[in-house]
């Protein structure tokens, strides 16, 4: 058998990360910690990780002034995407947002034909209907004792495309700079927009959540958040955004299945054909394209 290639075990890993978090996250989120919250004290701790880092290993911030324009607009989208997620899965279920978030490809695809680094064949938009129409299936369907209404799913859709775009933004950055520096700068704007927003939360916000809930919060920010954000970032440098979110396809089901066993959610019939059409769509709208080299 061939030895995975060093991207392949970062994708992994980052993909595992990611579908546990849309279950801690849930967790978090219903025992007393306000969405916002969440958000702004999760990518608080991590600017300052970032800043840190970058500080201690390049004892520079410095970010070239034709690049600021992509370090903004990536912040912007970061914001976006933060509070799309956290009210996505304040509105409905981890396995409901999974298995929805699952059509993130076909979002990489429609972002990229957009920027005009993406040709797409005509098969992709077949891929692309099988894959709406399994999100409407996800969404007609119950998970557990929450019902996925018309709000959760706009949520869950907003996320991923805003996640998309992120990662199409930092990626002329990855030419540039290292993934701690790119970190350490839009991370940081990121967080005043996050915590601007999310002050009335802040000032209502019940801190007495106990030992478990904080260990979860740092089990949030240190790893899906740190520690997926340098293996993501090398991902994109090496592999480019189109295909890496290929990779994604993996998590629906594994964030689907966190949700199962560790809160007790479950999945009807309705959602798992959702969820298979959402993975065919993908698949038919894949483009075969040669390696890198190196790859």
């Amino acid at each position: 058998m061939r030895r995975p290639t060093s991207t392949e075990v970062m994708l992994l890993v980052t993909i595992g990360l990611w579908a546990l978090n849309l279950t801690v996250s849930r967790y978090i989120l219903l025992h007393g910690v306000q969405p916002l919250v969440l958000s702004a004290v999760r990518y608080g701790i991590a600017a300052v990780v970032f800043v840190g880092i970058a500080v201690v290993a390049e004892r520079s911030l410095r970010i070239a002034r034709c690049d600021l324009v992509f370090v903004a607009a990536a912040a912007g989208a970061l914001w976006i995407n933060q509070i799309g997620f956290v009210y996505a899965l304040e509105t409905t279920s981890a396995s409901t947002v999974g298995l929805i978030l699952g059509a993130t490809p076909i979002f990489a695809a429609v972002i990229g034909l957009v920027f005009g680094t993406e040709m797409l064949p005509r098969r992709f938009w077949l891929g692309a209907a099988l894959s709406t129409a399994g999100v409407g299936l996800v969404a007609l369907g119950e998970s557990g004792k929450m019902r996925a209404d018309t709000t959760g799913v706009l949520l869950c859709i907003l996320t991923a495309a805003t996640w998309v775009l992120y990662s199409i933004l930092i990626t002329p950055l990855m030419r540039r700079y290292s993934p701690s520096r790119i970190s350490a700068v839009v991370l940081p704007l990121a967080w005043v927009g996050m915590a601007v927003v999310g002050l009335p939360q802040t000032r209502s916000q019940d801190w007495q959540l106990g030992w478990e809930v904080w260990a979860l919060i740092l089990f949030a920010t240190f790893g899906p958040l740190v520690i997926t954000n340098i293996l993501w970032f090398n991902s994109l440098d090496r592999i480019g955004p189109s295909r890496a979110m290929l990779a994604t396809n993996l998590q629906p089901f594994v964030a689907a299945l966190f949700a199962v066993v560790l809160l007790g959610e479950t999945i009807d019939a309705v959602q798992l054909v959702g969820g298979v059409l959402i993975g065919v769509g993908i698949l038919a709208a894949r483009r075969r394209s040669p390696l890198a080299p190196g790859d």
